[in-house]
């Protein structure tokens, strides 16, 4: 059960309302200070409750904090309606005197002021009532300490971890599946000549075997003889720095102290005694499930630093921990996830015990379906593999693939020992970071998240704390780092310079999260037909066509977050009726949906942060937008919108201004923006917009702007535009796009550019590369696109030190390109519609963190880079429409016909030096 995550933020919106508008409410300033002071009772009660969270909660527990959540969501809804009403109260100050206001809206306003006082006058009764039933918070620190004792060593939290680490160590070797390579590697480390202490990490997410795996490898006994002594200790979350010690000197059991005396050493004797036993032998020791670094700082000053070969052995969740400088010889392995052959047999071990590990070929086709489920996660295997066990029809197979949610929430006899060590991470995290991993589970199974539209929905959502030093998008950063770092997100792509761009949830993972979610009023999934009016402020709706038509619009009075994801082919007008219930709403997503034209109480959404239509079919946006005055992120990617309203102005919370389309010229146009657009005081993100008018001269009032990209740019804007670059010192990303291709993007009159720019985009043709490219030391992505130059430019750029992507799309004329020196840690290299280039040479040790290559449209290009095949971390290979010679000489040195293939991938196969396989694509 989770606890405080469920009223955070909420508790403290409606805390930093009451603080900040109580002159608003004067009739009813005792209630306020009574609900404010319960609330923040309530909510650091909870935290200290979470904090020890126990496997089996009382339902009594349950139903005390789903009263108190519920309650919390209702002073939110009188907050929101109050504020409501106050909102439409400041529309006509802006249109009438003061004194008319007053003259016309005063019977009103008075009675609004007068039924939200009687609601929070009730709400403090219901509090009051829901803390006298239990006891006005009375279970103190120490009464929740000896109710976790009270359950016992198997359900506890510590003894749990303990347990099932120490179970590894019992494993039969023919119980395991996959861990040959891995083992392997790790043998290397532990026995190689290094005769400095030595720090082995093991990483990945719970459940993926890292423990079981270091158990192995700890019992081999080739380890035990190679080592004078050995120690195997679990940390887990909680951990008393003597009790570690006293484990590692019973393990050893040779510290040349009796046993009975250890229970009573002092911190001091305890140091010491180990020091002294361990600084002339050579020892191992493990140090399981690892959660934070200062774990290494109080534990290391008992592992003498010899040089006797010595091996420490940790194994955790957290990429963070794992790279901390220990000071001493270190080794990461992060440990992967399970292929799918390997992921069957194991699942076929546990399910067909008596058959040998074999499944009948009757079901077959239903084992792969679930083993797909688990994506490699070893525990999930084994979990489901146990369940299966019991069942032999068709039927009943099928039945739990497609209840497979339900049986992870609620079969606890088989998935128990899955959930428990899946949810360590999430219950490790704070209450804010849990409300940003259970927000993923909003997005469809297998969807692939992007980085900046997650941000912009955390902030939308209030889940970014404001800090004066550090604005919200880099504090949401700092939050998808964690998740990541903590194996709760799996990173599906990322940008040339190693930045997560793209990320997926694991579907175990997801279920859990979707259980959480439901289970707290959180958010929860509909197919459209029907959306209950049950409390829960989020839906995420998975629609056919037709389906969503009005069915859920009572319901969406109370939600603040609608997600609408069409899952198949929809007719054009499906989603055109949109509920009308959600005067409310503060994220409003219709990504991809078919809808072609808003409703009319779009602007009536006061509270709307978050607006997103990309790929949608709207053409324009309403005239009266600049009602929506708290929006904070309008989305419209690849729309058809080619002008923007007058009153978008009004937005002054704005902060990310995304809408583009795409046209002829290979490339993206924005619309036009109103001339006075630089009123946007707080925006941070401007993309793309339409250079025409009198923006460019604005544009140098806009000094806040971190992103900027401008189509429609002409040789005559240079010197306006070079002079509003220049006083950007915060910009991070620039993109440039003259009006056609033969127009050109002239940037010689900027002196400098903004120190901090890391992704430069150039569409249009360039005379010469301009003289500050030397200077981009912060550039990590490098875009040139039509820019026809006639001048090799790679000596420009060579030296750039943070440069990991570069691409060149018709942007150079010569038939050679030479990289001879630098580029190093370029990772992402592009080449395409260049027409005379016929070769490329890249000198030994040029861009040796060279990942992919790709090349395309270049029609005379015959030989591949002269040890290409050398690059270490190259990955793979794309060739498209390139010369048919040398399609032929790649399949002739494979062994493969020719036949019609006119595009290849060459990918590296895993493990190999130099070996690639071919993948083909034929017309």
């Amino acid at each position: 059960m989770d606890l405080s995550s469920s009223l955070d933020p909420i508790a403290s919106k409606v805390i930093s309302f009451l603080e900040n508008e109580a002159s608003l409410l004067t009739e009813v300033g005792a209630e306020i200070d009574e609900i404010k002071l319960e609330l923040i009772a309530i909510t650091a009660f909870l935290e200290d409750a979470d904090s020890r969270f126990v496997v089996n909660s009382s339902e009594m527990d349950k139903q005390w904090v789903a009263s108190v959540r519920d309650i919390a969501y209702e002073v939110e809804d009188v907050v929101d309606e109050f504020m409501y009403h106050f909102n439409k109260q400041q529309q006509w100050r802006g249109k009438r005197s003061r004194f008319f206001l007053k003259l016309i809206h005063f019977p009103k306003n008075l009675l609004v002021r007068h039924r939200v006082a009687v609601k929070l006058q009730y709400m403090n009764k219901r509090i009051k009532s829901i803390a006298e039933r239990s006891h006005r918070y009375r279970v103190s620190r120490s009464e929740l300490i000896k109710s976790d004792k009270q359950i016992g060593g198997e359900y506890h939290r510590d003894y749990w971890v303990k347990n099932l680490s120490e179970s590894a160590l019992f494993f039969k070797n023919e119980d395991l599946v996959g861990i040959d390579k891995a083992q392997s590697e790790l043998l290397g480390w532990l026995m190689d000549q290094e005769r400095q202490r030595t720090v082995i990490s093991v990483i990945g997410m719970g459940g993926l075997g890292k423990t079981t795996l270091v158990a192995n490898t700890f019992n081999r006994q080739v380890v035990k003889q190679h080592f004078d002594c050995c120690a195997w200790i679990t940390v887990s979350q909680q951990y008393v720095v003597t009790d570690l010690f006293k484990s590692i000197i019973k393990e050893l059991n040779k510290a040349q102290v009796q046993i009975d005396l250890v229970d009573s050493m002092s911190y001091r004797d305890l140091v010491e005694a180990l020091v002294n036993f361990l600084q002339p032998r050579r020892y191992l020791i493990v140090i399981d499930d690892v959660w934070c670094i200062n774990l290494w700082k109080d534990i290391s000053i008992a592992l003498p630093a010899n040089m006797n070969g010595s091996r420490i052995f940790l194994t955790t969740r957290n990429k963070d921990i794992a790279s901390f400088e220990f000071g001493v010889v270190k080794h990461i392995f992060p440990l992967k996830h399970l292929p799918f052959h390997e992921s069957l047999a194991l699942f076929c071990n546990k399910a067909f015990v008596g058959k040998g590990g074999q499944c009948p070929p009757y079901l077959e086709s239903s084992a792969i379906k679930l083993v797909e489920k688990c994506q490699g996660l070893p525990l999930a295997i084994v979990a489901l593999g146990g369940l299966m066990a019991t069942k032999n029809s068709i039927a009943e197979w099928d039945g739990v693939f497609n209840n497979l949610h339900q049986e992870l929430s609620e079969n606890d006899t088989y998935f128990e020992r899955l959930k428990y060590i899946s949810l360590l991470s999430y219950h490790d995290l704070s209450c804010t970071l849990k409300q940003c991993f259970l927000y993923c589970c909003i997005f469809p199974e297998d969807y692939v998240i992007k980085r900046k539209r997650l941000i912009r929905l955390w902030m939308a959502e209030g889940f970014v704390k404001q800090s004066k030093e550090t604005i919200p998008e880099v504090v949401a950063e700092r939050y998808l780092t964690e998740l990541i770092c903590r194996g709760l997100l799996q990173v599906v792509l990322r940008n040339g310079s190693g930045r997560p761009k793209a990320f997926k949830m694991h579907d175990i993972l997801r279920e859990f999260a979707v259980s959480i979610s439901k289970s707290i009023k959180f958010a929860a999934k509909s197919d459209g037909k029907q959306v209950e009016d049950d409390g829960i402020r989020r839906w995420s709706i998975e629609a056919k066509e037709n389906e969503m038509k009005g069915a859920c619009e009572t319901a969406l009075s109370r939600v603040r977050s609608l997600f609408v994801f069409a899952v198949d082919e929809t007719s054009n007008s499906s989603f055109n009726g949109l509920p009308s219930g959600f005067k409310l709403m503060r994220v409003l997503d219709l990504e991809d949906t078919p809808i072609n034209e808003l409703p009319d109480e779009l602007v009536n959404l006061f509270n709307l942060r978050y607006l997103n239509l990309t790929r949608t079919q709207v053409k324009e946006l309403p005239k009266s937008i600049g009602r929506l005055y708290n929006l904070q992120s309008l989305v419209m990617k690849e729309t058809q919108i080619k002008e923007l309203p007058e009153g978008i102005v009004k937005l002054k919370n704005l902060r990310h201004l995304i809408v583009y389309g795409y046209n002829a010229f290979d490339h993206w146009f924005g619309p036009v923006v109103p001339s006075n657009i630089c009123l946007l005081s707080n925006l941070q993100v401007l993309t793309f917009v339409d250079a025409r008018g009198n923006f460019i001269e604005q544009l140098s009032k806009m000094v806040q702007l971190r992103r900027l990209h401008i189509a429609n740019v002409q040789e005559a804007d240079e010197r306006n535009l070079c002079f509003a670059i220049a006083k950007m010192r915060r910009l991070r990303s620039l993109g440039l796009k003259s009006c056609n291709e033969d127009e050109q993007v002239k940037m010689d009159a900027l002196e400098a550019a903004p120190p901090g720019l890391e992704k430069l985009v150039l569409v249009g043709k360039l005379e010469k590369v301009p003289h500050w490219f030397s200077s981009l030391n912060s550039l990590t992505r490098l875009c040139l696109d039509w820019s026809r130059l006639r001048d090799d430019l790679l000596p420009h750029i060579q030296a750039l030190p943070n440069l990991g992507e570069l691409r060149l799309v018709n942007a150079y004329e010569g038939e050679r390109l030479d990289f001879l020196e630098g580029f190093r840690k370029l990772k992402i290299l592009r080449i395409g519609g260049c027409p005379r280039l016929k070769e490329i040479v890249i000198n030994k040790g040029v861009m040796p963190d060279l990942q992919e290559l790709f090349i395309a449209e270049c029609q005379e290009f015959t030989s591949l880079p002269r040890d290409w095949k050398s690059l270490p971390d190259l990955k793979q290979v794309y060739l498209f429409d390139i010369s048919p010679e040398l399609i032929q000489t790649i399949c002739r040195s494979k062994g493969m016909d020719q036949q019609t293939i006119t595009s290849i991938v060459l990918s590296r196969q895993e493990g190999a030096e130099a070996e690639f396989k071919i993948t083909r694509w034929f017309e």
